[in-house]
């Protein structure tokens, strides 16, 4: 090799090379409750089973050294790792905006400050765990390696195994084998987590507890068209209504919603399963005991059959005062869009619940990073890219001792029994909220009946519903009860 082409080779750029990881000793401290711990950020190496650089997975770490000055024993102590979904988002709401020890203060269902407050977070995970923040290939500053055939990361299972492979690498690299193991996940999270659930076991992770925030696991009832998504979808338009004083003037927002599932799970739902073939005197008494539930007109709920699109719902139940309201929580509104805008991908994505908290998140934690851990990115901090990786997602999932792989619309409650009777210490909570329209409550619980569970494991499994949308968080009064639940949760 001559002079010239070694100096080039020298000088080469790698392209998977990632910034120092970078960390500070702070301390958390709410009333007179302190916790000092290590914040940390950085790369983790995806290696796959051929022994192949997969990619490099960024993360946020915060690591306990003492509680009120006593040292904190690391084999003793749990480590939680949580993320988002999407897919294709970071987790930056989970972790500035929920369960990490730094929090942007909320304004109830009014859009946060631009500048963000920022506060030690009264509701953080980190008086029960330790807790690393992952970012999914592809997303925030994680990346597929150079050259690694993408398609080979961004699926259902491809996923899970992804986030299997860095949770161990993680524990090896921090010599934290002994300690109680968690995962978090929220919206799509959920479904992560259902299979990793059971690709930890079968790595021989010793998981502790699974916490499934806003969670979904069978997809055919999310899918406008069937019975189970307008079953499902009644009981939170119930809540909305009530909430916006369209409906339930009589009973409180609990007992409202109660009624409605109940309406939903029993006689809605046998008159939907009658089709065209339901008397026109039973259809008219139906649809006029929806109209009274979600506070429709009764007219536009018969000309629909009885059966509501959300996007229906999002655009018509507050239309008289021209807005429109959230999907991921429906308290939220904003206003409605110009009659020209007819797209109804774009309205679809058009959220207010969304447009209230993402930006002050995403400059709160940037500029922790920078400011208190002088950590710089590599590139732009990607933070959520669902239209480059959710649309072509790979959905194919082998379900565990069905003899036929689903397409499209996979049921992941399955897993959920799999990895339960494999491990039957382990722990499950559910949690989600009344005025969620991603992933609304009645389908979650729907879902898990469905397994008939012996009572040992179904007992494993516990329920907490709260009075709020897909990110509990949002809602301070739910992110305080939250804490208390997993208080509880992480103690038995």
């Amino acid at each position: 090799m001559d002079v010239e082409n070694e100096v080039a080779a020298g000088c080469a750029k790698d392209e998977n090379a990632v910034p120092e990881a970078r960390s500070a000793s702070l301390t958390w401290q709410v009333g007179s409750e302190s916790i000092g711990y290590v914040a940390s950020a950085g790369h983790l190496d995806v290696i796959d089973g051929q022994g192949v650089l997969e990619g490099r997975m960024f993360n946020v770490s915060y690591v306990a050294t003492d509680i009120a000055g006593t040292p904190v024993d690391p084999g003793k102590r749990p480590v939680t790792f949580a993320y988002n979904g999407g897919p294709g988002s970071a987790s930056v709401p989970i972790n500035f905006g929920g369960i990490g020890p730094r929090r942007v203060k909320t304004r109830g269902v009014s859009p946060v400050a631009l500048t963000p407050d920022v506060e030690d977070n009264p509701g953080t995970l980190l008086r029960e765990s330790d807790l690393v923040f992952l970012d999914a290939l592809g997303t925030g500053w994680s990346f597929v390696a150079a050259g690694y055939d993408k398609k080979r990361v961004y699926g259902l299972e491809e996923d899970a195994r992804t986030f299997c492979r860095a949770i161990t690498q993680w524990l090896e690299e921090n010599d934290r084998w002994d300690s109680p193991v968690y995962i978090f996940g929220e919206s799509y999270g959920t479904m992560r987590s259902a299979v990793l659930m059971r690709y930890l076991g079968e790595a021989c992770v010793p998981l502790t507890g699974v916490v499934m925030l806003s969670a979904y696991y069978d997809w055919t009832q999310n899918l406008p068209g069937t019975d189970l998504y307008y079953i499902g979808m009644l009981p939170s338009f119930a809540a909305t209504a009530h909430y916006f004083g369209r409906a339930g003037a009589e009973a409180n927002e609990a007992e409202w919603f109660e009624r409605a599932s109940a309406f939903a799970g029993k006689q809605y739902a046998a008159a939907l399963l009658e089709g065209d073939l339901i008397d026109d005197a039973h259809k008219q008494e139906i649809c006029r005991e929806v109209s009274e539930f979600i506070g429709l007109p009764y007219e536009f709920v018969l000309l629909h059959n009885g059966r509501i699109e959300l996007e229906d719902f999002r655009a018509n139940l507050l239309k008289d005062e021209g807005r429109i309201i959230g999907r991921l929580d429906m308290r939220f509104s904003e206003t409605a869009l110009l009659p020209l805008q007819r797209d109804s991908f774009f309205f679809a994505c058009e959220d207010p619940a969304n447009h209230a908290v993402d930006s002050p998140w995403y400059a709160a934690f940037r500029s922790f990073l920078r400011r208190e851990l002088g950590y710089r990115g590599p590139a732009a901090y990607r933070n959520g890219v669902w239209k480059e990786i959710g649309i072509g997602w790979n959905w194919v999932h082998d379900e565990p001792g069905v003899d036929e792989t689903t397409v499209a619309a996979p049921n992941l409650a399955l897993d959920i029994a799999v990895a339960l009777r494999r491990n039957p210490q382990l722990k499950v909570a559910i949690l989600g909220g009344r005025f969620d329209a991603a992933t609304p409550w009645w389908n979650v619980s729907h879902t898990i009946s469905a397994l008939y569970l012996p009572k040992e494991l179904r007992e494993r499994i516990e329920f907490k519903l709260y009075s709020c949308g897909h990110m509990a968080y949002v809602d301070e009064p739910t992110l305080v009860q939250m804490s208390s639940d997993m208080r509880e949760f992480y103690g038995r």
